[in-house]
């Protein structure tokens, strides 16, 4: 397995979501969406992003029994103050063996507090115990500071790239992947 030493500040616990937590989660992702894809995508899009609703489909979500690991970080002074998820990799319908990394968000004000490297670690010894070879995620190719977090999260990119449809402009992203387990 590669090792890697990732600092975990203290105070940030990392546990399984709940139901409970969905408007706190929609509330991290859209203002994460806002503050990570500002000038990247549509600026209508992100201003259009509704936390009420966000937070309904989360909990609609949950009600369906979905397969997907979800994770929140919170500081007992601050509540939750990040979100991340993995679950199968999807490709065209097919699942193949690799894990996929959905989502990482932290609160714009909490980034750069260790919450985003707790939820990465909790992420990839998840993804590790529940028998993933690798895990993949997607990225928008112009962020930059989301690209240099993986990167020294030891994901790589693979050469593959996408675009991402947001109100009718292609948003080109690229795939990276990390192994996991023994190498």
């Amino acid at each position: 397995m590669a090792r890697m030493t990732m600092r975990i500040t203290p105070g940030v616990l990392v546990r399984d979501m709940t139901v409970d937590d969905c408007e706190a989660v929609a509330r991290v992702r859209v203002r994460g969406w806002q503050a990570a894809y500002a000038g990247l995508m549509p600026q209508s899009h992100l201003d259009a992003m509704d936390i009420a609703e966000d937070a309904e489909r989360r909990r609609e979500f949950f009600a369906e029994g979905n397969p997907v690991v979800n994770v929140v970080a919170e500081r007992a002074d601050l509540g939750v103050i990040g979100w991340a998820c993995y679950g199968p990799y999807r490709e065209n319908g097919r699942r193949p063996a690799r894990g996929e990394l959905y989502a990482i968000y932290v609160l714009p004000e909490q980034i750069g507090t260790g919450a985003g490297r707790a939820l990465m670690a909790k992420m990839l010894t998840r993804a590790t115990a529940d028998g993933f070879p690798d895990l993949a995620l997607w990225v928008l190719k112009e962020n930059a500071r989301a690209r240099r977090f993986y990167e020294r999260s030891g994901f790589l990119p693979d050469g593959a790239e996408e675009p991402f449809e947001v109100d009718g402009v292609l948003v080109p992203e690229v795939r990276y992947v990390r192994a996991l387990g023994a190498s």
